[in-house]
């Protein structure tokens, strides 16, 4: 028994050392960054992981006004929110109609959506440039958005939460007077509130790190740029600034940070929280 017990106890022990250790190496470049971010310029050629003091904000200053990361920080939250709003309404209804509706083709359909999930969005990225530059709608926010509003792993996360809920749930609703709109706002909603929360997350942080699309998009307005491609635009060949770059990184970080803290109570929720609400 006591050979057994220190056997597991040496196990215990490894898997939380070797635990410790990657989570370390994993958040390791976040660590440089944040500490980089705090060096003086001259901290910066040296060789040393903390900064002399954490009082210096020299770097970030300057990265808002040399970067204009005020103006890209404002079209990337205007991009990550509606974007997100925009893209969990489209497949909550299309979740709804494929969940409870019957109608021809239907699996068919549902198949074809499920298969778009396994076509690299850099096989798109022309064809959606040239349907976007014939709307006219390049160097808007429109045009950056546009291409985010469907996702078809959030409409199959969706339907399946809302298969789990008991049909006797509908039934009861239905008799009670509520109709499909009711029915979904009032209950189904409510119910799906973690899956809700934890799609809106991984959708607002999504869009906010978008960097390829954003940069073509709006290549010929420098005032539509988001910030992770303003942060691009602080070094360049000629003038290598990697504090600013460090600096503005951890300016980005913040809005995801302060959304994830938010958000994390109604993530852990259990999902039928809300099946009484109406």
């Amino acid at each position: 028994m006591m050979k057994r017990k220190t056997r597991n106890l040496i196990q215990d022990s490894v898997v939380s050392t070797v635990a410790i250790i990657l989570g370390i190496i994993i958040i390791f470049p976040l660590i440089y960054c944040v500490f980089g971010a705090f060096k003086t310029p001259n901290e910066f050629l040296t060789p040393t992981l903390l900064p002399g003091s954490f009082t210096y904000l020299g770097n970030f200053a300057e990265a808002l006004e040399k970067g204009n990361l005020l103006r890209y920080t404002a079209n990337s939250f205007i991009i990550a929110l509606f974007g997100t709003i925009i893209r969990l309404v489209f497949s909550i209804l299309a979740a709804y109609a494929f969940a409870y509706y019957e109608f021809k083709f239907k699996n068919l359909c549902f198949f074809l959506i499920l298969g778009t999930m396994m076509i690299p969005a850099d096989v798109l990225l022309v064809t959606n440039y040239l349907t976007v530059s014939r709307l006219h709608l390049l160097n808007s926010y429109i045009g950056v958005m546009i291409v985010s509003f469907v996702n078809a792993a959030q409409m199959f996360m969706l339907r399946q939460k809302f298969k789990s809920v008991p049909k006797d749930l509908r039934e009861a609703a239905q008799i009670d007077g509520y109709g499909d709109i009711s029915y979904l706002t009032n209950v189904l909603l409510p119910i799906s509130k973690p899956v809700l929360t934890t799609l809106f997350v991984h959708s607002f942080i999504t869009l906010w790190n978008a960097y390829l699309w954003p940069l073509i998009v709006t290549a010929s307005s420098p005032n539509m740029r988001t910030i992770m491609v303003g942060i691009t635009k602080l070094n360049s060949w000629e003038d290598e600034n990697y504090q600013l770059v460090l600096a503005g990184v951890v300016l980005s970080l913040i809005p995801s940070l302060i959304l994830f803290i938010l958000m994390k109570r109604n993530m852990r929720k259990g999902g039928m929280d809300g099946a009484l609400v109406g």
